[in-house]
């Protein structure tokens, strides 16, 4: 199956092949006979052929027209194997505690991380392969300048957990780059906050990385009303943790903190 079918490109399609990475990854998710599981773009079905052992409810989301006959075909007459032939970016959740797993298209991680994030109420926990970059910037801690747009709003909704590397021979054709694993589970509780609202301030907030935090949300929010929060206004945006950022978001959508006075 493997060597019938090339990787294309503009589905950023990186196919897993080391057997004792695979079983790494499997272990890391753990995956249960009761457990309802979305794998994304299973590809050659190097997870899946593993996952379809654990669990009743395996669905698979495929994109490729390609490959999605061969999977037909590899799991006909498994009845716990469900092949859904569509873009995972459409994906809509139906059922809580939903478990996730893949080895996620890299041109297609951010979005992807998003769409599950405005779907967080009805995640248990996913565990993904990402380039390595990328698990840092979500893992990374307010401070540092890996923290940006992407550690906030996941970090809001889920326990961000780094796992271990997986080096570019794993995988054919080999990426320029390291992967890593991530583990992200849901937080039991969340702040009340506007998701939608959030992602706004926090994409205005990092628009400038350089600028202060008051200068980059200068038509949002005063300088008086950042202090008013506890925030110094000339610190720079990667300083501010989630909870600054959660309470700046319900502040401005309040009466009182509509708008900044200019």
């Amino acid at each position: 199956m493997q060597n019938k079918i090339r990787a294309k490109k503009k589905f950023g399609q990186n196919f897993l092949q080391d057997q004792s990475v695979i079983e790494r990854i499997i272990n890391a998710f753990n995956p249960q006979k009761g457990d309802e599981i979305y794998e994304i773009g299973p590809g050659h079905a190097a997870l899946t052929e593993h996952l379809v052992e654990y669990t009743d409810n395996l669905n698979l989301i495929e994109i490729d027209n390609d490959l999605v006959p061969k999977l037909q075909e590899k799991f006909t007459g498994k009845n716990n194997v469900t092949i859904h032939h569509q873009d995972a970016l459409l994906l809509k959740i139906p059922n809580n505690n939903t478990r996730i797993i893949g080895n996620l298209p890299y041109n297609i991680s951010t979005p992807l991380l998003i769409s599950f994030l405005y779907q967080s109420s009805k995640i248990k926990d996913m565990v993904f392969m990402l380039q390595k970059e990328v698990v840092k910037r979500i893992c990374a801690p307010a401070g540092i300048k890996a923290y940006g747009r992407l550690s906030v709003m996941l970090q809001y909704a889920f326990e961000c957990e780094e796992l271990f590397i997986v080096p570019p021979e794993a995988f054919y054709p080999r990426p320029k780059i390291d992967s890593q694993i991530i583990r992200l589970t849901s937080r039991e509780t969340t702040a009340e906050v506007d998701l939608l609202a959030m992602e706004a301030l926090v994409k205005q907030a990092f628009g400038q990385r350089r600028k202060t935090i008051k200068n980059n949300l200068k038509k949002i929010v005063s300088e008086q009303q950042l202090i008013e929060l506890g925030i110094d206004p000339k610190a720079r945006p990667e300083t501010l943790t989630v909870e600054h950022y959660i309470n700046i978001t319900n502040y401005i959508g309040s009466a009182g903190g509509s708008h900044a006075n200019e």
